[in-house]
């Protein structure tokens, strides 16, 4: 196992990009949040991987397809490359909430996929996302939850987070929030 590797794994919407409950179809729906891509990029130039577990259950509803799925992505990365960051790899699970998958959140299956291409324990590993399923899977892969306030759990904000959340779920107002938690952090070890 790879213990050197510095690895964040990030959600997508609701984390990076506003969330829609009529979901991201096209690149022109995708709208980054307000400090999300220089976040990542910091991320990048402090050394750290940045990977996604990302639900998209569009497509197994048949909202999208993945030639869509795809241009949304390009159309990320282009934007953040452009903001200085990267992504090293986006993993997600296609299904609908009913198929019964071990890949769909609040299961850890994209979290093993990760573990298991990069041969990294995730043990310890930041996983930041805006639900709880987020921070389910996270807790379940052994990794550590911080939720963002930027998605579908605004309402937590100065509260103390509902008993469904995972014990030692960290809170930040967003991502450039967790990043400065994070380096902060680093570099003071």
């Amino acid at each position: 196992m790879n213990t050197h590797m510095k690895l964040v794994i990030l959600d997508r919407d609701g984390t990076i990009n506003r969330a829609s409950e009529e979901f991201v179809k096209s690149p022109d729906e995708w709208h980054p949040l307000p400090g999300s891509l220089e976040a990542i990029s910091r991320l990048n130039h402090a050394g750290f991987h940045v990977v996604l577990a990302t639900n998209q259950s569009g497509l197994g509803r048949g909202l999208f397809d993945m030639a869509a799925l795809n241009a949304v992505h390009a159309h990320m990365l282009k934007t953040l490359a452009a903001a200085g960051g990267r992504i090293d790899a986006i993993f997600y699970c296609p299904h609908a909430p009913d198929e019964g998958c071990s890949c769909r959140k609040p299961a850890p299956g994209l979290l093993h996929q990760i573990q298991e291409r990069y041969g990294i324990d995730l043990k310890g590993l930041p996983y930041v996302g805006d639900s709880l399923r987020d921070m389910q899977a996270a807790h379940a892969a052994g990794c550590v939850p911080h939720l963002v306030l930027t998605g579908r759990h605004p309402d937590v904000q100065g509260q103390a987070l509902p008993a469904t959340f995972p014990a030692g779920t960290l809170v930040h107002a967003d991502l450039a929030a967790f990043v400065d938690h994070l380096l902060g952090e680093t570099s003071s070890n």
